[in-house]
């Protein structure tokens, strides 16, 4: 399901967007939360699991922060709205959008056709590669096709499991990045495919000498935010607001920061 827009929707988008964040203060009639029918006030609700580093994940005081994080919290801004993250686990996290519970999630939702026939998808802010990930010793593994009745870790409704599984691979079940890795580096599980921005993050802070890329998608994945079907004014106003960020150099800071580069496009 995709959102091809004329000029004409562009122009509309931006000045319902301006209009906005005009708008009064949370519980005012007409605000910018009733106006993007936002789940609670004017407050931006966004799931996130809070356990995914570089993108959500505590640090030393406790305090959510990530890529991710502060994506959201730049787009809440420019919508003219506050923000509340809500933690979840990654396997709920679906299910807690359809239910209602919040309004979108910055979790490094990859956009693939089977999401979008169920979803609308934001512009992306992220994108990446995936990369398969072995022990450095491990010359058996070289490409994903040597996957075939080998044994990964991944989450169970991630992309990386469809593509492990796609390539012959048996899955066992992890929560998220450091669970895997701590599997592959006991010797638990042969492979973790998993983003290639997740594995230089782990690279940059952790000691990686035990563990090696062995090969990488040549398609790039794509990240976004994503809300249910009938949120499409939120969606319009998040794309809105994403291109502020990509234009005054916002989203170009926040990849420097985490990553070391632009991971935006």
């Amino acid at each position: 399901m995709s959102r091809n827009r004329t000029l004409l929707t562009a122009v509309a988008a931006s000045a319902a967007l301006l209009a906005l964040t005009g708008c009064g203060s949370s519980g005012e009639p007409g605000g910018a939360g009733e106006e993007l029918g936002l789940v609670s006030g004017d407050t931006l609700t966004v799931a996130t699991e809070g356990t995914y580093r570089p993108f959500s994940y505590h640090d030393e005081s406790d305090k959510l922060v990530g890529y991710d994080v502060e994506v959201a919290e730049a787009v809440a801004e420019k919508l003219g709205v506050e923000i509340k993250f809500q933690e979840t686990q990654w396997d709920a996290i679906f299910a807690g959008l359809d239910a209602g519970r919040f309004d979108t999630i910055a979790n490094q939702v990859t956009i693939t056709p089977e999401r979008e026939a169920d979803y609308l998808f934001s512009t992306p802010y992220t994108v990446s590669t995936g990369v398969l990930v072995v022990t450095a010793d491990n010359n058996d593994i070289a490409s994903f096709a040597d996957l075939d009745g080998k044994t990964t870790a991944q989450s169970l409704t991630s992309n990386w499991n469809d593509l492990a599984k796609e390539n012959g691979a048996q899955v066992e079940a992890v929560e998220g990045w450091a669970q895997a890795v701590a599997l592959l580096e006991e010797g638990r599980v042969d492979a973790t495919i998993n983003d290639s921005l997740t594995y230089l993050d782990y690279a940059n802070t952790e000691d990686a000498s035990g563990i090696k890329v062995a090969a990488e998608t040549e398609e790039e994945s794509q990240s976004a935010f994503v809300v249910t079907p009938e949120r499409e004014a939120l969606a319009t106003a998040i794309d809105g607001a994403l291109d502020d960020l990509r234009a005054d150099g916002t989203l170009a800071e926040l990849g420097e920061k985490y990553f070391g580069e632009d991971v935006s496009e």
